[in-house]
């Protein structure tokens, strides 16, 4: 008898989940120098496939190139590896001598995977180290049009994990990915947190799910070019950024804000990297097929700008690397404006700083709330209030986005998880890595002793007390006044107690 496929899913995660839960268990237990070495196994295997992975990715997807998913696959292995390698996530992990607190590290568990079609791989092989690195097992659900090669890497980092002395079963993915086995893996008792990179319903979806979530928010990312920026280098340095993978990492640019006085120079600028301005009519074609029924056009996702020229029926220069078209207006009907997760950019005119904050602002809010904000300019004064004034979680200075927001070119933690904090509706503001993937239990001593309670006297009983005391004193009784208050307070006390 044929299974139902998305019974058979159901199962599959069940059955994945039991698995996971029994093997985390055991590795619960294991050091901290026989958790490193699965981690350093892990890492290596991911440097070893790198390009292996690559092909199966674009192949499959069709979203972006060989070369730079190759390039995602590497930061994943060996810049993340290279961040978390010392990281304490044993026992003891930090101690407060003179508080007296020591912090102990407990693994959260089981960790469900949500794994996105435009970073598969590479999204596998850092959730798989960073799940591990916590002593927790982790369990994929690949997005249906990535769901070989999420497996594949799945299985290359299981074998690696168990090959370095992991038990097995510690890291599962879903063969045959469907809606109904990712929410039953988000909601089963056994899943204890949730890794959701995906589009917005998917992250909606596990925060909804009763777990602990860490989701991340659309990037609608805005990069003002301020009047004292070097040009020449932002300029490159936006285009590589944009380009890089077809534009689909969600910390892309996709919106240039310049100040007019330097309007000029920057297009000049990047027109040598490689960039095309689109001319009004140029500019309604290739809008028009930005957005599908509200969302974004699955089918300019992570493709060339030639690619995209001929779906919208252009023709651009064969060294063509990103398409950029001026707009002023934000909004809904603007397709220009929103998120495009391909070599597409708009390019906003301001006057000065107050109407570049406030486009920036505009942006953000239309879509990218949390996420990453860019600035090039050589004013620390000006870098310092953009930084304050934007309601986004990174932002990077003098740099592609792209690079700066997942920490390839910034000192912030390398990753793919991006916080959006409570602007983009999230937990965290933070770049994901084992940190958050572990409870810390505090051991506090005690330092300093509770006073004792003292009987809590009114101002009314203050004043009867005294007046007893007057009276009782002038009777003559031959009792000095702090005997015979005592001899109050002695009655006071057992009338009640």
């Amino acid at each position: 008898m044929t299974l139902d496929a998305d019974l058979y899913s159901i199962q599959e995660v069940r059955t994945y989940l039991a698995q996971a839960k029994e093997a985390q268990a055991k590795l619960a237990s294991y050091t901290q120098e026989q958790i490193d070495a699965i981690v350093a196994a892990m890492s290596k295997a991911g440097v070893e496939a790198a390009e292996r992975l690559a092909a199966m990715a674009v192949e499959e997807t069709g979203f972006g190139n060989i070369p730079d998913k190759r390039m995602k696959n590497l930061f994943a292995s060996q810049d993340v590896y290279a961040w978390i390698k010392d990281q304490k996530t044993v026992g003891i992990v930090g101690k407060d001598e003179e508080n007296k607190v020591w912090e102990v590290a407990q693994p959260f568990g089981v960790v469900a995977g949500i794994v996105p079609s435009t970073n598969p791989t590479s999204t596998v092989i850092f959730k798989s180290m960073i799940a591990l690195k916590a002593r927790n097992a982790i369990v994929f659900s690949p997005h249906p049009s990535a769901a070989k090669c999420t497996l594949e890497a799945a299985q290359l980092m299981a074998k690696a994990a168990v090959q370095a002395g992991a038990p097995e079963g510690l890291i599962h993915c879903v063969s045959k990915p469907t809606l109904p086995a990712t929410n039953e893996l988000i909601k089963h008792k056994l899943t204890n947190v949730i890794l959701a990179t995906g589009g917005s319903a998917m992250v909606r979806a596990a925060y909804s799910s009763g777990k602990p979530a860490y989701g991340v928010g659309p990037g609608n990312v805005p990069v003002y070019i301020h009047h004292s920026a070097e040009l020449a280098a932002a300029a490159k340095r936006i285009v590589q950024s944009k380009t890089f993978d077809y534009g689909t990492i969600c910390a892309s640019e996709q919106a240039l804000v310049i100040e007019e006085t330097i309007k000029h120079q920057m297009i000049a600028a990047l027109k040598r990297e490689g960039a095309y301005f689109l001319d009004e009519h140029e500019k309604e074609r290739v809008a028009a097929i930005i957005m599908v029924n509200g969302s974004l056009n699955a089918k300019i996702v992570g493709r060339s700008p030639h690619v995209i020229a001929q779906m919208a029926g252009i023709s651009i220069p064969a060294d063509t690397r990103v398409l950029i078209a001026e707009e002023s207006c934000v909004g809904k009907t603007y397709p220009l404006s929103v998120e495009k997760l391909a070599p597409i950019l708009a390019l906003y005119t301001v006057q000065d700083g107050t109407e570049a904050f406030a486009r920036c602002r505009e942006l953000l809010e239309h879509g990218g709330l949390g996420h990453t904000a860019g600035i090039h300019a050589t004013d620390e004064n000006v870098i310092a209030s953009y930084g304050q004034a934007m309601p986004a979680s990174r932002i990077p200075v003098n740099t592609g986005t792209t690079f700066g927001g997942i920490g390839a070119t910034t000192g912030i933690q390398p990753s793919f998880t991006l916080g959006c904090g409570s602007f983009g509706g999230n937990i965290t503001s933070d770049n994901i890595g084992p940190k958050h993937l572990f409870n810390i239990k505090r051991i506090a001593f005690g330092v300093r002793e509770m006073p004792e309670s003292q009987p809590v006297q009114t101002q009314a009983a203050s004043q009867a007390e005294e007046a007893v005391l007057q009276a009782v004193s002038s009777m003559n009784v031959g009792l000095s006044r702090d005997e015979i208050k005592n001899i109050i307070k002695s009655v006071l006390t057992e009338m009640t107690s």
